[in-house]
């Protein structure tokens, strides 16, 4: 990078042009604080979610999940009919299998419909006549129903899941005789090997294999069982891939130690089971959509679309900043990986980076324009870097941060804030020339930077110029984006928006409060708040969680504890436990209410950086705001990683108004007692 701005060059570009402004409107309450969620599912003793309740009022009902591992992601679709019969197809995406033209979308990717019950017979009669009777989902799709024979009955476990390594998606099918009399069970062998069209594939044509491992006769007695093993992968001889030799047992410990593995770190405990567990499933999705590509590890959205590719938003800004807490190695090497090829496109004639590197990071797409994505990538990289606390990794990391934070300079509009084509939705919605959510990711990133800078050693010029930045671009906001929009003391969401934005939440998460009561106001009335979560704009239909997990997060940050936490109860049990579950999902109409991985790192954000108020301040410091609700006596996070250390932190209520927080770290324990809504600024 050629040059770093002096402090008087960045207050140049920040001074801000007053404006004025319309009358102060009336504010209106949220009438409709707390809602009720119908749930399909139960939390089962094991951290797991079962589905039980298969009576007429409740069937059909049909729901589809992702699961993933470094060279395969799955979509299951499954549900159970009118009769009771389970019902399941799967889509099977290959990230690094890629086809042509290789773009975004450009994975292998095949529906399969096949059903191991259909193909099998008992005493030479077909299975009939199924009942579910329980499907749970902890980590690994089980299905367990009753089927008979002729009156001969047995039960079927199915369990369904990607491998963690391999490219093929593995079923075990448990039958156990639970009748009176031995039986015989026969299991016809399956082999379907298909090629694809040679001409469609990057490395020429690519075999997929649909296959019984172990087909044959089993002679049953009563309490007997046998697993049936069957697979589907595919693999590219062309790049010098053969058939896998699948070790079944072996592939399903490696899915649940994974599971363990992921919910044994950054392990949130409050006196809310649902909450618990939505946290542990978050962390499931966050962390299993990591691909070993020819790129490196890259963590991908999924959704079957976003694979083998990065995007500034995705990765760089959601999901980035959360892995060094959960402390997943994986997770952490992803997120340099990224940073290492956004970096890549650093230029002296500050053009922009682009919004997505993909295709195992061949190529790019940056079909939106400028989207504010160097503010995401200075925004995400300078938090990562600070919580990671690796001063090797940091170095590396800040020419980056300080190319996007130069390239946000100037990008700086007469106003003061930032200029850019649209946002991270690219033109769905209106954006304008410069939008609320590019300036306060800047403002945060310069806030991480001037911290970031300290511990690196950076001149004393250059962090007086990132802190007195971020004060200026603070007060631009205001003077801005600042108005009473439909009543609403709160943000207009770019210069001439009329309309109320879920997006006008963001300034929350970056500490800016000025205008809290009337942004928390608008944001949970009636005319975004629905049972979906927030509108992407007033009067839409259309919602995308990304913005509702912002919100949740946000408003505890700024201290709203009592109305966020009925918001995030209700979103939590909606999305763990009703209709479409475990996971945080995209959007709707757009992608179905894909399970894309980024959002269950927002989740998780929501608890770290909204109720436990963690700001990242130095490689062995942070600021602690906690936000205890009022029928809380209690609250910790176990096994957070970060800042050179594995510790806990909890909370507990010392008095009416009084909190006392501990940081423990083996044996040493470090505790302050503090008042409601004070900061903890803590250094170990």
């Amino acid at each position: 990078m050629k040059r770093f701005w002096t402090t008087a060059a960045l207050l140049t570009a920040f001074a801000c042009v007053a404006s004025a402004f319309g009358a102060v409107g009336a504010v209106r309450a949220d009438e409709n604080a707390t809602e009720s969620t119908a749930t399909r599912w139960t939390l089962e003793p094991n951290g797991g979610i079962a589905w039980t309740d298969f009576s007429a009022a409740r069937v059909p009902h049909n729901d589809h999940i992702e699961a993933s591992g470094e060279r395969v992601s799955t979509v299951f679709r499954y549900g159970v009919d009118e009769k009771g019969a389970f019902r399941l197809n799967r889509s099977v995406v290959w990230p690094m299998l890629r086809t042509i033209p290789n773009n975004t979308h450009a994975s292998l990717t095949i529906r399969f419909d096949y059903d191991l019950p259909s193909r099998t017979t008992l005493d030479g009669k077909p299975l009939a006549n199924e009942k579910t009777l329980r499907v749970a989902l902890n980590g690994i799709l089980t299905v367990v129903s009753r089927f008979d024979a002729d009156g001969k009955p047995v039960e079927i476990e199915r369990r369904f899941f990607p491998s963690t390594t391999g490219p093929f998606v593995c079923e075990r099918a448990t039958v156990k005789n639970v009748g009176t009399e031995t039986v015989a069970l026969s299991v016809p062998a399956l082999r379907d090997v298909k090629q694809t069209d040679p001409k469609r594939g990057v490395n020429g044509a690519y075999t997929t294999v649909a296959a019984i491992a172990n087909p044959g006769e089993y002679s049953l007695k009563p309490g007997e069982s046998a697993t049936v093993n069957f697979a589907i992968q595919a693999f590219s001889e062309g790049k010098g891939e053969k058939e896998a030799t699948i070790d079944f047992a072996a592939e399903e410990a490696a899915r649940a130690a994974f599971v363990s593995e992921v919910w044994s770190k950054l392990v949130l405990e409050t006196p809310e089971p649902v909450l618990n567990a939505a946290f542990a499933f978050a962390k499931i999705r966050a962390s299993e959509s990591i691909y070993r590509t020819a790129g490196g590890l890259m963590h991908g959205p999924g959704g079957e679309s976003y694979y083998a590719a990065i995007w500034a938003n995705d990765q760089a800004e959601y999901v980035n900043p959360f892995f060094p807490y959960l402390g997943y190695a994986n997770g952490n090497e992803s997120a340099l990986n990224s940073y290492r090829h956004f970096a890549r496109f650093m230029n002296d004639d500050f053009r922009p980076i682009p919004s997505s590197i993909i295709a195992e990071g061949t190529d790019i797409w940056n079909g939106a324009g400028d989207r504010g994505d160097a503010a995401m990538i200075a925004y995400g990289a300078a938090r990562y870097a600070l919580v990671r606390g690796d001063e090797a990794e940091a170095r590396e990391l800040w020419p980056l941060i300080a190319w996007c934070i130069e390239y946000c300079n100037m990008k700086t509009t007469a106003d003061g804030v930032v200029a850019s084509d649209c946002d991270e939705l690219e033109r769905r919605f209106p954006a304008g020339d410069a939008n609320l959510c590019t300036s306060v990711l800047y403002y945060d990133a310069l806030l991480s930077a001037a911290a970031l800078g300290r511990e690196l050693g950076e001149p004393k010029e250059t962090i007086d110029a990132l802190t007195a930045g971020a004060a200026s671009l603070r007060e631009c906001i205001e003077k801005h984006f600042g108005r009473n929009v439909r009543g609403f003391e709160t943000y207009q969401y770019y210069d001439g928006c009329e309309k109320l934005r879920s997006w006008i939440c963001v300034p929350f998460i970056a500490g800016i409060d000025e205008r809290a009561e009337g942004t928390i106001a608008a944001l949970f009335s009636d005319r975004l708040w629905t049972k979906d979560g927030l509108l992407t704009e007033e009067g839409s239909k259309t919602f995308w969680d990304r913005s509702t997990l912002y919100a949740l997060r946000g408003v505890l940050a700024v201290g709203a504890t009592e109305q966020g936490l009925d918001k995030l109860r209700y979103y939590s049990a909606t999305r763990l436990l009703g209709d479409h579950v475990p996971y945080p999902i995209e959007a709707w109409p757009e992608g179905s209410q894909r399970h894309l991985s980024a959002e269950s790192g927002l989740y998780c954000r929501i608890y770290v950086e909204g109720l436990f108020g963690i700001r990242p301040t130095g490689f062995r410091a942070f600021d602690v705001t906690p936000r205890l609700p009022k029928g809380w006596d209690h609250m910790a996070l176990r096994g957070v990683c970060g800042f050179g250390s594995e510790f806990d932190l909890t909370v507990d209520r010392a008095d009416l108004d009084k909190l006392r927080v501990s940081v423990i770290r083996g044996t040493e324990t470090y505790t302050t007692t503090i008042e409601e809504g004070e900061t903890w600024n803590f250094k170990f």
